[in-house]
């Protein structure tokens, strides 16, 4: 069975090497050297941690999600030596639309999967809910992106596109954690 729970914890230890913790939209965590992506609740653990669970897409219609399933590339592939984790908070004005309305902002006003699409394989990510764990997160999502470092002009390029579309009016606080895997001495 695939674990559902996960928790991101930052502090001296994890696989990867946090590179730079930059305030988006409100106030960043604090910086710390590592990053580790843990299966199940480690809540507590390090000098910050963020608790998501992966659950079912929301908000896309079933060709969308085939196509999604279909060109989404596995976590953890040797090649994607670099992760951003961006912990997102939406407004109250967000969560008091009905889901219909929600929708129509993502996708039809602001084309967030279609231009995910264009990303992938490239950029694995995964998409981690807080709000379905208690109403005391800090953030509503947690997103998890890996990919090569090849890719990250493309990444990029991807979230100015999003951050500057309709949807970004209800988001209150993000931040971006950049990190890398350590594979030697050139990264």
């Amino acid at each position: 069975m695939t674990e559902r729970l996960w928790t991101f914890a930052a502090g001296a230890d994890g696989p990867w090497r946090i590179t730079e913790v930059r305030a988006v939209i409100g106030e960043a965590l604090a910086e710390a050297p590592r990053l580790d992506r843990i299966a199940g609740d480690a809540a507590g653990s390090g000098l910050w941690s963020l608790r998501g669970i992966t659950s079912n897409e929301r908000y896309v219609t079933r060709d969308e999600k085939q196509t999604l399933t279909a060109a989404s590339p596995p976590l953890g592939r040797s090649s994607a030596a670099c992760a951003v984790l961006i912990p997102i908070r939406k407004s109250a004005a967000w969560w008091a639309l009905a889901q219909d309305e929600r929708r129509a902002i993502i996708e039809e006003q602001s084309h967030h999967i279609a231009h995910g699409l264009r990303v992938l394989p490239a950029v694995a990510r995964r998409l981690h809910h807080c709000r379905d764990l208690s109403g005391d997160e800090p953030f509503d999502f947690l997103t998890w992106f890996e990919f090569a470092p090849e890719h990250e002009a493309a990444f990029d390029a991807l979230l100015d596109v999003l951050r500057a579309s309709p949807e970004w009016a209800y988001v209150e606080r993000e931040f971006e954690v950049r990190a890398r895997v350590d594979m030697g001495p050139e990264n």
